[in-house]
């Protein structure tokens, strides 16, 4: 049976933290794809405005060279609006009936997966891989959500970091790949 790993958000932008989890996804779960999902509007994120969604595909496509097993999906941005992640998981499931669907999931949002649209549905279609936060205690899910934690590589960075220091002018050296960093000084993204 095939394994697919889900991973949408907004990647704005991407940074190793989430090239690190995409990879502890596959070596723990012998994940066969790993598809990152980059949302045209957060359901957690109302009020904001991501970058250019052209920039973003961008800062994937250059994040991903060269990782045979990691693949993009444009379907929430092209959809536009919100994203919610029943809409992408029915699209993936009626495509891949056969296969078995996870979805990565910040630990932060697991308590509030019974908010989610649909979730009853969501909770019978995937199971759960929770991201950790260093440092922070192990979540489980409400019922009847399955979820399993990641283990490898957590790493405390986020892209709200990386968009703070480049608004004050900081180096992101070390937070994402260099070809991603060069992506932001070249496009002046963040300032």
């Amino acid at each position: 049976m095939e394994k697919i790993g889900l991973f949408g958000g907004s990647f704005d932008p991407v940074h190793l933290g989430h090239l690190l989890v995409a990879q502890a996804a596959c070596e723990e779960f012998g994940i066969d794809r790993l598809i990152f999902i980059p949302a045209a509007r957060s359901p957690f994120k109302p009020d904001s405005a991501p970058a250019n969604e052209r920039h973003r595909e961008q800062m994937l496509r250059l994040a991903m060279a060269g990782q045979p097993k990691f693949a993009l999906d444009l379907q929430e941005l092209s959809r536009g609006g919100t994203s919610y992640t029943i809409d992408t998981v029915r699209s993936y499931r009626s495509r891949h009936p056969k296969a078995q669907l996870f979805w990565l999931i910040g630990a932060d949002h697991v308590a509030t997966l019974d908010k989610w649209r649909e979730a009853s549905e969501l909770a019978q279609q995937l199971e759960f891989l929770i991201i950790p936060r260093p440092g922070e205690a192990e979540v489980s899910p409400p019922k009847p959500f399955v979820a399993h934690q990641l283990r490898g590589f957590p790493l405390g960075v986020s892209s709200s970091q990386i968009r703070d220091r480049v608004a004050r002018g900081l180096p992101i050296d070390h937070l994402t790949l260099p070809a991603v960093a060069e992506s932001i000084r070249n496009n002046r993204l963040y300032i």
